[in-house]
C-alpha cells in the first residue's frame, strides 16, 4: 500500500513541476488519471481543523474570509522514527521543522502567485509532511466555498471558486471528502450541494460531519451519521475539532484527539458509533480507501501512459531535433537537413516518388510534337527555293549542282529547330524547379526553419538556372553542328542525272524550271527530316546530361561552399525556429521523460502485487 500511495505522490509532484495540474492543455495530462482525495467545504465548515487533526499539527493559515486561495496538495508520509518535518516542492532540499514557518510559507507562496489581492489561482502548492504520527495519505485542500465576495475580491470570486472545486471533483478518479458542520441544516451544506451535482449516487463521496459538540441542546446528528438523512455509499464520519479557545491556548493535538475519542465513547447518542468516529479513524479509512482506488486504477493508468508515450514520441519526431548550441553543431545540422532534402529530390527524379516521369513526357511527346509542327513546307516552297537557289549563284549560273543553294536551304530550315530545342530545355527546367518545391514541402525538417527553407529553395533554383544555361548552350550547339557540316553520304546515295547535272540536251536555264526546283525542295526536306530524327534522340541526351544528371550530382554544391564561409551568427539565423515550437518540444521532452519514468515505476509496483 505504501508503495502505491508514494508512487502517486511522486507522480503528482512531477506533474506539478511540469505545469500539469489538471487544467485544459494541448499536452497529454497524467494528473487527471491519478486518484486523489479532494477536501471540499464551505467557509467556517471546520475544513482546516479536520486536516490539522488528521496530520496532528497546526500548519494551515487561519483568518477571516477566504484563507485558502490555491489548491494545497498535502502528502502525508509515515516514517518509522526521527523528527517530523515538512518540505515544499517549490523549495527543494529545504526542511521545515517549525510548523509555524510552514503556515507562513503557505501564505507567502500563495501571495507570490496571486499577489496580495485575495485573488485565487489553480496552480497548486505541494506540501509533504513526514512524521511517525501520520498515515500514508494524499489530500488536496481546495478553497472554501462561499456565497459572497469580501472586500478586495471581484464579484466573480464566488463562481471562480465553485468552478475550481468542480474542475477537481467532477473527474471520475477524484474521491470527494465533503465537510459539513453539524450545527447547520445539511440541506444548505455547500459541500453536499456541489458533491451531489457531480456524484449524484454518492459513489465517490465521503461525508465528514464537524462541530457535533456545538449542536443545540436536545439535538444530535445520529440520523446523519447513520445515513438516514442523506445516504452515501460510505458511512458518515463525525469529528470533534478543537475549539477556537483551544487553538488560541495552543492545546496539544494529541490531547485534542484523546478528548475527541472520549467524547464519542462517553456520549449516549454516539457511543454505539464511536468505533468509526474521530479524526484518527478518518485518516486510516481514507488511507486504506485511497490505496484500494489506486490499485483498481493501475491498469487504466498503464494504458493511458503507454498511449501518451506513443503520442509524445510521434509529435517529437514531427517537430524534429532541437537546435545545436555551437557553430559546428549548427553547420552539421544544416548539412544533414540539406542531405535529407537532396535525397528526397533524387527520389522524385528516379521514380521512387512521383514527378520524374514528366521529364520523359517532354522527350517522348512534347519535343517530337514541336518538331512536327515546324513548317518546313513554307521554308521549302517553290518561290523560296527559287529565290535561294538563284541568289546562291550570284552573277554566274551553277554548272553542275547548286551546292551553295542546297546549303542555304538546309541551313535556313535547320535554324528553326532551335526553337523546339530551347523549349525542351525550358520545359525540363520548369519540371526540375517544380520538383524542388515539392521536395522542400516533403522535407519535414525544413518545415520548422522558415529561413533555411527559403535559402535552400533559392540555392537549388539558382543552381538549376545555371544548369539550364549550360544545357541550352550544349543543346543549341547540337543544332548548329548539323548546319555547319552536312552528312555527305545522304547526298551520295541520291539518284544522279547524267554528268550530275541533268539532261545535257536541256539549256542551262532549264535547270530553274519548276520540276527541277521541286526536286531540290524534296531533297532538302528529306535531309532536314533526317536531321530532325537524329536531334530527336540527341537533344534529350544533352538535356539529361547537362540538367538532370547535374541536378542529381551537384544541386546544392554551391550552397555548401558558401555555407562553409558563414559565421555562427548567420548559421543561427538560418535555424530560426518558431519559439513556440522550441518551447513545445522542451515541454514534450520533459513530459515524455515523466511518462517513461512513471511507466517503469508503475510496472514495478504492478508486478510486485
Amino acid at each position: 500500500m505504501d508503495n502505491l500511495i508514494s508512487l502517486v505522490n511522486k507522480l503528482q509532484r512531477a506533474c506539478t513541476a511540469l505545469g500539469d495540474h489538471g487544467e485544459e492543455s494541448a499536452l497529454p495530462t497524467l494528473w487527471d488519471s491519478l486518484p486523489a482525495i479532494a477536501v471540499v467545504g464551505g467557509q467556517s465548515s471546520g475544513k482546516s481543523s479536520v486536516l490539522e487533526s488528521v496530520v496532528g499539527k497546526d500548519f494551515l493559515p487561519r483568518g477571516s474570509g477566504i484563507v485558502t486561495r490555491r489548491p494545497l496538495v498535502l502528502q502525508l508520509q509515515r516514517i518509522d522514527e526521527g523528527r517530523e518535518y515538512a518540505e515544499f516542492l517549490h523549495l527543494p532540499r529545504k526542511r521545515f521543522t517549525d510548523f509555524a514557518a510552514v503556515r507562513k510559507e503557505i501564505s507567502d507562496e500563495t501571495d507570490r502567485e496571486t499577489g496580495r489581492s485575495k485573488q485565487i489561482s489553480t496552480v497548486p502548492i505541494h506540501l509533504s509532511i513526514y512524521s511517525p504520527n501520520v498515515v500514508n495519505l494524499t489530500l488536496i485542500d481546495l478553497p472554501g466555498l462561499t456565497k459572497v465576495a469580501v472586500e478586495g475580491q471581484p464579484d466573480s470570486i464566488v463562481h471562480d471558486i465553485e468552478n475550481m472545486v468542480r474542475s477537481y471533483i467532477e473527474k471520475p478518479n477524484c474521491i470527494i471528502l465533503a465537510i459539513s458542520p453539524a450545527n447547520q441544516d445539511l440541506a444548505t451544506s455547500d459541500a453536499i450541494k456541489i458533491s451531489r451535482e457531480v456524484d449524484p449516487k454518492g459513489e465517490r463521496t465521503i461525508g465528514v460531519l464537524t462541530k457535533i459538540d456545538l449542536m443545540d441542546k436536545g439535538t444530535n446528528a445520529v440520523d446523519i451519521l447513520e445515513g438516514k438523512s442523506y445516504k452515501l455509499q460510505f458511512p458518515w464520519i463525525g469529528v470533534v475539532n478543537r475549539s477556537q479557545a483551544d487553538i488560541n491556548k495552543s492545546v496539544d493535538m494529541i490531547a485534542a484527539r484523546r478528548r475527541e475519542r472520549e467524547y464519542f465513547a462517553t456520549s449516549p447518542e454516539y457511543k454505539h458509533l464511536a468505533q468509526r468516529m474521530g479524526s484518527e479513524h478518518l485518516g486510516k479509512m481514507l488511507s486504506k480507501h485511497l490505496e484500494t482506488v489506486i490499485r483498481s486504477r493501475i491498469p487504466g493508468i498503464q494504458s493511458l501512459i503507454s498511449k501518451s508515450i506513443v503520442d509524445l514520441e510521434a509529435e517529437l519526431s514531427r517537430l524534429g531535433k532541437p537546435i545545436a548550441s555551437d557553430a559546428g553543431g549548427k553547420l552539421y545540422m544544416i548539412m544533414e537537413i540539406c542531405r535529407v532534402f537532396d535525397q528526397i529530390y533524387k527520389e522524385h527524379l528516379d521514380g521512387v516518388r512521383p514527378g520524374g516521369d514528366k521529364i520523359y513526357n517532354v522527350f517522348d511527346n512534347q519535343l517530337p510534337a514541336a518538331l512536327k509542327r515546324l513548317q518546313f513546307d513554307k521554308q521549302l516552297a517553290m518561290e523560296n527555293v527559287r529565290k535561294l537557289i538563284t541568289e546562291a549563284d550570284g552573277y554566274q549560273p551553277h554548272l553542275i549542282a547548286p551546292e551553295q543553294g542546297y546549303r542555304r536551304l538546309i541551313e535556313s530550315s535547320l535554324v528553326t529547330i532551335r526553337g523546339p530545342a530551347e523549349a525542351a530545355v525550358d520545359a525540363v527546367h520548369s519540371i526540375l524547379k517544380e520538383l524542388v518545391h515539392k521536395a522542400i514541402g516533403e522535407t519535414m525538417e525544413l518545415r520548422q526553419y522558415p529561413t533555411l527553407r527559403v535559402e535552400v529553395g533559392n540555392a537549388a533554383c539558382e543552381s538549376l538556372d545555371r544548369m539550364k544555361e549550360e544545357s541550352k548552350k550544349a543543346t543549341l550547339k547540337l543544332v548548329d553542328m548539323e548546319s555547319s557540316y552536312l552528312t555527305v553520304d545522304f547526298f551520295r546515295k541520291l539518284p544522279q542525272d547524267v554528268e550530275k547535272g541533268g539532261n545535257p540536251t536541256h539549256s542551262i536555264f532549264d535547270r530553274y524550271n519548276d520540276s527541277y526546283l521541286r526536286r531540290i525542295g524534296t531533297t532538302v526536306l528529306s535531309y532536314v527530316n533526317m536531321v530532325c530524327g537524329s536531334l530527336r534522340n540527341s537533344i534529350p541526351k544533352s538535356v539529361v546530361y547537362c540538367q538532370v544528371r547535374e541536378a542529381k550530382r551537384s544541386l546544392l554544391d554551391h550552397f555548401y561552399v558558401e555555407l562553409g564561409k558563414k559565421e555562427s551568427k548567420h548559421l543561427a539565423s538560418l535555424l530560426d525556429e518558431d519559439p513556440a515550437v522550441m518551447e513545445r518540444r522542451t515541454s514534450l521532452a520533459k513530459r515524455l521523460e515523466l511518462y517513461r519514468s512513471a511507466q517503469a515505476e508503475i510496472d514495478a509496483v504492478a508486478w510486485a502485487k
